[in-house]
């Protein structure tokens, strides 16, 4: 499926540009367009990082598009548009908002560039990369979720910070939604050989999920808007994963067929990512407690699917 490398970007926000800027320092495409509606932000944006580029290893053209139709030909689009939550409006007057705001950027990428990856990033993310799925109907493979990646990796920061070593060797997993009801799984973690339960106590793990979960809101605490190293690093790693056919094992948001005893539904598990985009779901055994966390992170973002579907945003 991989063809010209070729990757586009709708919404050249912070997260955005940041992925491009990451994908481009590593030499890892061969073309990057990136499209915003906020007149003259991707041009900007394009330019200062194709300027950066001069010290990469590999050339990377850094485009923007003037408007959707430019964006075309894409071996991958990542979609990270949508507006966040302001004054009195609702969660449900948000989530319509970016769902009808998705809802266009999907259309222009199924005209635009019909063979793509799509990986989503626009919150409320679970309920989002859901919509896409139902807008395009392609094979499911093709549409995924990015949140259990940068989850994961703020997870490996918490436990790096409680143990002071295994920077370079923290094996991290988040699954369920990206939201409060994520399920970090630090007792699956391993640094290099060891399991992280024979090196914390039950409680320093207890910390850590704690922390995992509020790893957003300690950013935007401190900047007073969200963090955007993290996810546009993170969705460069999905990304690189994918245009080489790596095979990596990474937690994504994607739709279930009955894996985990759960069903149309996009929610966080660990995948196999490679050229086909999600070449395969891999279904961990859970005790009964895990069952029920779980279980209880699908019908958040079930509950968000209702609302669409209330609002008959699929008819």
């Amino acid at each position: 499926m991989i063809q010209g490398r070729k990757v586009g970007i709708i919404g050249a926000g912070a997260v955005g540009a940041t992925a491009a800027f990451s994908l481009a320092v590593m030499g890892t495409c061969k073309e990057i367009v990136l499209f915003d509606i906020a007149e003259g932000v991707a041009q900007g944006k394009a330019i200062d990082i194709a300027q950066a580029t001069h010290f990469s290893t590999k050339p990377t053209l850094i485009t923007a598009a003037d408007t959707p139709a430019d964006v075309k030909n894409c071996d991958i689009v990542v979609v990270t548009a949508g507006v966040p939550r302001k004054g009195d409006m609702t969660r449900e007057d948000l989530l319509m908002i970016n769902a009808k705001i998705i809802k266009s950027v999907t259309e222009d990428i199924m005209k635009y560039s019909p063979n793509a990856i799509i990986i989503s990033v626009s919150n409320p993310l679970d309920v989002m990369t859901y919509a896409i799925h139902k807008i395009t109907g392609w094979d499911s493979n093709r549409i995924i979720g990015m949140a259990g990646a940068l989850d994961g990796s703020r997870m490996a920061y918490q436990i790096r910070k409680k143990l002071g070593f295994g920077a370079a060797r923290v094996g991290a997993l988040v699954i369920g939604d990206h939201g409060e009801n994520m399920i970090p799984l630090p007792q699956k973690a391993n640094i290099g050989d060891v399991p992280l339960s024979d090196l914390l106590s039950k409680e320093e793990m207890e910390d850590i999920i704690e922390r995992t979960k509020n790893g957003g809101a300690e950013i935007v605490g401190h900047l007073k808007t969200s963090g955007y190293y993290g996810p546009g690093r993170a969705i460069a790693f999905m990304v690189e994963a994918i245009l080489n056919d790596s095979k990596a094992v990474v937690s994504a948001s994607v739709l279930l067929d009955g894996e985990y005893g759960h069903s149309d539904v996009c929610v966080g598990v660990p995948v196999v990512l490679g050229a086909k985009g999600v070449e395969r779901i891999i279904e961990m055994n859970l005790d009964d407690t895990l069952k029920e966390k779980f279980k209880a992170s699908v019908n958040t973002v079930t509950s968000g699917i209702d609302v669409l579907k209330n609002n008959t945003f699929f008819n």
